[in-house]
């Protein structure tokens, strides 16, 4: 039985149902979001939040970058969730679980690293820098998530560790535009953050592993 965090969709969005990326800045600032999520937040059964759309699971949602390349990957069968499959996703994350709660760092960093090292090789330290959220009300998976968008640097290579889950490589910010414009099978939050690529790419160098 899995056990997932979940805050309550009133203790994010008091006032409004925002869709897309809310980045975080003077008026949204991330360290008010994480003091509320923290307080108001608690675990329950995953299969209950999956059906409660009036709780929020808040799920680290990372883009691995190399200067202007982004990791994408495609989500194969044997992957978890069965609605993401065959579609193409930018973001590496999941769901935050108790064994996070209980590590040196925050819980947010914490689940960052956590699902990283589970999904991925990266040869050198990362940095990660959560820039905003990303909330999608208009279908059943986005309903009841909610991500907190991390850019992750990295210097060195990357590979897939799960590869009969995953499989990816690094595309420069312009393919992944173009991909969308031709209508590729993003996943829904990748949809939404393909166009904001340009705002997060710091240049480095790196490869694929």
């Amino acid at each position: 039985m899995e056990f997932v965090f979940v805050v309550p969709r009133e203790d994010i969005f008091p006032k409004s149902y925002p869709h897309g990326l809310l980045p975080f800045g003077p008026e949204f600032r991330r360290e008010d979001f994480e003091a509320r999520a923290l307080e108001g937040g608690f675990f329950v059964e995953r299969e209950y939040a999956e059906r409660s759309p009036h709780l929020k699971q808040i799920i680290p949602y990372a883009l691995v970058c190399a200067g202007n390349e982004v990791l994408v990957v495609k989500r194969l069968k044997k992957g978890g969730e069965k609605r993401l499959h065959h579609k193409l996703s930018i973001g590496i994350g999941g769901h935050i679980n108790p064994i996070d709660a209980k590590a040196e760092t925050d819980l947010f960093s914490a689940a960052t690293a956590r699902e990283l090292n589970e999904e991925l090789t990266i040869s050198t330290n990362f940095t990660a820098r959560a820039v905003g959220l990303i909330n999608d009300d208009s279908n059943p998976v986005g309903a009841v998530h909610l991500g907190l968008v991390q850019v992750v640097q990295i210097q060195g290579s990357v590979a897939i560790r799960e590869t009969d889950q995953l499989e990816g490589r690094l595309a420069a910010a312009t393919e992944l535009q173009a991909l969308h414009a031709e209508g590729a099978n993003f996943e829904t939050w990748s949809a939404l953050l393909v166009e904001a690529l340009d705002e997060f790419l710091i240049p480095a160098t790196a490869a694929l592993a």
